[in-house]
């Protein structure tokens, strides 16, 4: 018998339960309520009872987010990633060959229970280090819109800036929600290298949940020269990458970029992304 029921928002009028067998952390911190607990899925992260990450999914996930993003831009040298608590996509930019790899999350708190709770991710010893600054990965506690404008200040400049943040809502105390702007993706694009690219994750493309895509897909159309989308075949989310320039066929170009990168293929492959790099029709027709 399930521990904990977690009721998980869906969209209008619908939620999905999520059994939690063992709760390993529950608390509020300064900025959300963050759960971590068993799932049939494996170990589960939970903010504000929506899901987040699970051990079953997070690699298929994570590597959607970075995979086509690193593709896409010129260099893969220096990484911003903003959000994306669990430390994951840092190791995967790493992977992928960054030198310097900047991770800005406002919740400490939340970073930190991942480390220690999750079996993916960041460890404690990997944390510690990279809060000293010690190594690729530098943490840094931060909002993410103060951070962008420091960064400018200091003349900074970035490959390729990641975006991972829980899902746009309409909660006006949401602070979150600034971060996904077209002024933020502006500040974003201020900092990129030439051959830079923006990504972000996007929502989710079925039909009564796809109004985050919706707006994504509108912002990053509006600010960038090009965008490649990617659904993932086999989680129910999307995600987006902008590039200043225009490219005539983005998702052709990371397909062969893949086996070239050294980034390997784990979870998505060439065929992949020739598949999974086509817009749903209904961005497509707007």
């Amino acid at each position: 018998m399930a521990q904990r029921v977690i009721v998980e928002p869906m969209g209008a009028g619908l939620t999905r339960n999520w059994d939690v067998e063992e709760v390993l952390f529950e608390g509020r911190t300064a900025f959300q309520n963050v759960l971590i607990g068993r799932t049939a899925q494996g170990v589960s992260l939970f903010c504000d009872d929506e899901r987040q990450s699970t051990e079953l999914s997070q690699l298929v996930y994570h590597e959607a987010l970075m995979v086509p993003t690193l593709l896409l831009a010129e260099r893969v040298e220096r990484v911003l990633i903003i959000g994306s608590s669990e430390g994951v996509a840092s190791q995967l930019a790493v992977a992928a060959g960054a030198e310097v790899v900047d991770h800005v999350d406002i919740d400490a708190e939340a970073v930190r229970v991942c480390a220690e709770h999750l079996p993916y991710g960041y460890t404690l010893d990997d944390l510690a280090r990279a809060e000293r600054g010690e190594g690729k990965v530098r943490v840094h506690y931060r909002d993410g819109w103060e951070f962008l404008a420091e960064a400018r200040e200091r003349g900074d400049s970035y490959d390729v800036v990641v975006i991972d943040l829980p899902d746009e809502n309409d909660d006006p105390a949401a602070q979150h929600n600034r971060l996904y702007g077209t002024d933020f993706l502006a500040r974003c694009t201020a900092l990129l290298t030439d051959g830079g690219v923006v990504g972000c994750q996007a929502g989710c493309p079925t039909l009564w949940r796809n109004q985050t895509l919706s707006t994504a897909w509108r912002r990053f159309t509006e600010s960038f020269g090009t965008v490649l989308y990617y659904g993932s075949d086999e989680h129910e989310w999307a995600f987006l990458t902008g590039r200043a320039d225009a490219l005539a066929d983005p998702g052709a170009l990371v397909a062969e970029r893949i086996g070239k990168a050294g980034i390997g293929e784990s979870t998505l492959d060439e065929d992949a992304l020739k598949a999974n790099t086509v817009p749903p029709f209904s961005l497509r027709s707007h």
